[in-house]
C-alpha cells in the first residue's frame, strides 16, 4: 500500500494539469455569465442574471486550467457528463474590495453586477465560483448548471454599439496572444480623434516599459472608440455629474483618486464588440486618478494640467496594469485609501509581491532573494516615513501642491536610490497599505513609488508568467 501511495503522488501532477482537448469540449466562441454579488462585511450571496454568447474566444486554447493561483475568487467549469475540470481562472472584484470598507463594516448591504467569461461549451457544464478562506484555500460559494443548447437560457443575438475599432498592434492569432482592449470613457463625439491619440500614446508607454517592451510580439492591442453623451466623468466631491457610456467615477470607496465603475453590464456589452483578454479604460478627465483590479479592468486619467507632470498618467497606466494583468499588489503604504482592513492580520496575501513574512527568514520569493541579504532588510524606513508624513499634510488638489511636494519627493527618491540596495531582492518593510509587518521584495518598484522606475525582479517575473500563460 505504501508503494502504491507514493506512485499515486508521483503521477498526480501530470494528471492534474493534463491539457484539455479544446475542440472536443468547446466551440470557438465566448460564453459570458452575468450574476449579482450581494453582501456586507463577512457575508455574501450570488444569484444568476443572464448568459450570453459573444464573439470568438480570445484566450488560449491550450492553457485552459489556471496554474497561476492568483485572485480572490476562482471560476471553474466542469463537464457535467464526465465531471472533468475543463476551465478555471482566478479573478478579483469590486465587491471584495468594497467588503473591506467602513461602509460594509457598518453592516450596509450592497449589490454588484459581475461577469465571468470562458470558452463556449458544446454541452452542459457546471459552473462554480469559489473564494479564498483565511488559509488561501478556495471554498465554493456558488454553483449552477448551464445548458448551452437551451435558447431560453443563452442569449445568442446581441446588438453591439456601432463604435469604431482601431488596431494599434496586430501580432497574429488571438488564441496565442494577450489581447488588450482600450476603451475611451468620457469622450464626446467631437473628441474621438483625441481618444485615438491618447490610446496610441498610452500603448506606446506600455510597450516602452519592461518586460512588455521585450515581449511586445506576444500582444495584440485594439482601441474601441466609445462615444459618451458628455465629456469627462463623475467627480462626486465636487458635485460634478456626467452622462457617460461606462459609468466611471472618482471617489470610489471615499478615495478622491480611485476611479472604478459599477456599471458592469454596460461595460461588458460595449467591450464585446472586439476580442479581449484585458480591458484598459482611458478617463477623459484631469484629476489624478485610476484603478486596477485583477482580471477585471484598469482606469487611467489622461489630461494632466500641471506642466512637467505629464509623466504621472504614464506611471498610472502601467502601474494599474500591473494590478489587473500581473495580479500585483500595491507596495506603497503611506497613502490614504478607502479600505479599513484590506489585508487582515495573520493572513498571507495571495499577491506575489507582498508578504506578511510569517515564516521569516523564509519568504515567498525565496528563489529570487539576493544571496547574503538580511531578511527583513533595513532600508532607511524611519527617515522615509518622516518625509512621507510631511507630504501627506499637503492638499493634492491645491494649485501649489506640486511646488510644495517636489522638494520632499526629491529627498525621498534619494533614499530609494541607495546604491547598496538598488536592484537587490530582500524583504523591505512597508507594503500593501501597511507600514509595519508587511513587506515588499525591493527598495523601489513601479508598484511602490510614484515614479517611472522599472518593475522589480519579483514583479517582472509575475508579469512574464502571465504572458507565458496566455501566449500559448
Amino acid at each position: 500500500m505504501r508503494r502504491s501511495f507514493f506512485l499515486l503522488l508521483f503521477l498526480l501532477p501530470s494528471f492534474a494539469f493534463a491539457q484539455i482537448d479544446f475542440d472536443r469540449y468547446f466551440l470557438d466562441k465566448t460564453m459570458r455569465v452575468d450574476y449579482y454579488h450581494v453582501g456586507t462585511k463577512g457575508e455574501e450571496r450570488i444569484t444568476l442574471d443572464k448568459v450570453f454568447q459573444e464573439g470568438p474566444w480570445p484566450g488560449s486554447m491550450v492553457n485552459l486550467v489556471d496554474t497561476l493561483n492568483l485572485g480572490e475568487f476562482l471560476v471553474r467549469i466542469y463537464d457535467l457528463q464526465g465531471g472533468m475540470l475543463l476551465y478555471s481562472r482566478g479573478f478579483s472584484t469590486v465587491f471584495n474590495e468594497w467588503q473591506t470598507t467602513g461602509e460594509a463594516g457598518k453592516g450596509v448591504w450592497k449589490t454588484f453586477h459581475e461577469s465571468v467569461r470562458f470558452p463556449f461549451p458544446k454541452r452542459k457544464v457546471q459552473m462554480t465560483l469559489s473564494r479564498r478562506d483565511k488559509f488561501l484555500v478556495f471554498q465554493e460559494v456558488f454553483s449552477t448548471v448551464i445548458d448551452p443548447t437551451d435558447p431560453t437560457v443563452v442569449i445568442a443575438e446581441q446588438q453591439y454599439p456601432d463604435f469604431e475599432v482601431v488596431t494599434l498592434m496586430d501580432n497574429g492569432d488571438i488564441h496565442k496572444k494577450v489581447d488588450i482592449l482600450i476603451l475611451g470613457e468620457g469622450y464626446a463625439k467631437n473628441e474621438i480623434e483625441k481618444f485615438k491619440k491618447d490610446a496610441k500614446h498610452f500603448n506606446d508607454v506600455m510597450f516602452g516599459t519592461s518586460p512588455f517592451k521585450e515581449r511586445s510580439d506576444d500582444f495584440n492591442v485594439r482601441a474601441l472608440c466609445v462615444v459618451s453623451p458628455e465629456s469627462g466623468i463623475d467627480v462626486p466631491d465636487r458635485n460634478v455629474w456626467k452622462n457617460t457610456a461606462l459609468g466611471t467615477m472618482y471617489n470610489t470607496f471615499g478615495s478622491a483618486r480611485y476611479v472604478l465603475t459599477e456599471a458592469n453590464r454596460e461595460l461588458r456589452d460595449i467591450a464585446a464588440a472586439a476580442p479581449y483578454d484585458f480591458i484598459c479604460i482611458l478617463i477623459n478627465d484631469s484629476r489624478y486618478g485610476g484603478g486596477g483590479i485583477y482580471q477585471l479592468y484598469t482606469t487611467t486619467y489622461v489630461n494632466e494640467t500641471h506642466p512637467g507632470q505629464e509623466w504621472q498618467h504614464d506611471y498610472v497606466y502601467v502601474h494599474e496594469f500591473g494590478h489587473a494583468f500581473g495580479g500585483l499588489g500595491d507596495e506603497y503604504y503611506s497613502s490614504s485609501t478607502g479600505y479599513d482592513e484590506f489585508y487582515p492580520a495573520g493572513v498571507e496575501p495571495w499577491e506575489p509581491n507582498v508578504t506578511r513574512l510569517m515564516n521569516a527568514p523564509d519568504v515567498k520569493w525565496r528563489d529570487q532573494v539576493t544571496p547574503g541579504i538580511d531578511i527583513p532588510t533595513e532600508w532607511g524606513k524611519k527617515e522615509y516615513d518622516g518625509l512621507r508624513a510631511e507630504m501627506m499634510t499637503l492638499d493634492r488638489l491645491a494649485d501649489d501642491y506640486y511646488q510644495k511636494r517636489d522638494p520632499i519627493m526629491k529627498k525621498s527618491e534619494e533614499i530609494l536610490k541607495n546604491p547598496a540596495l538598488l536592484g537587490k531582492i530582500g524583504a523591505f518593510e512597508g507594503a500593501g497599505y501597511i507600514s509595519e509587518g508587511m513587506y515588499r521584495p525591493s527598495l523601489d518598484c513601479r508598484m511602490f513609488s510614484l515614479s517611472l522606475v522599472d518593475f522589480c525582479g519579483v514583479c517582472r517575473a509575475a508579469i512574464e508568467r502571465q504572458i507565458d500563460f496566455y501566449a500559448k
